[in-house]
């Protein structure tokens, strides 16, 4: 598994919540801020699912703007 980084943005993918495909998910640390309670929060919705739940396929480097907008979405 890739080591994740709180609030930071990675291509993913679940067969159960997305059905194989990619999708943009963020790591959040709104349970608390050691990583067995992190969870993977889908920007622009309040649905936060378990990190196992995912495949995470790749990081994302955002430019510090789209990134700003991404984390208010998320909120």
């Amino acid at each position: 598994m890739t080591r994740l980084i709180p609030d930071a943005f990675y291509w993913a993918r679940s067969q159960k919540y997305t059905k194989g495909q990619a999708t943009i998910v963020q790591v959040s640390t709104i349970f608390g801020e050691e990583p067995d309670y992190w969870t993977l929060a889908v920007p622009g919705s309040d649905q936060h699912h378990m990190i196992d739940d995912f495949d995470i396929i790749a990081p994302i480097q955002l430019f510090d703007a789209v990134a700003a907008e991404l984390r208010i979405a998320a909120e």
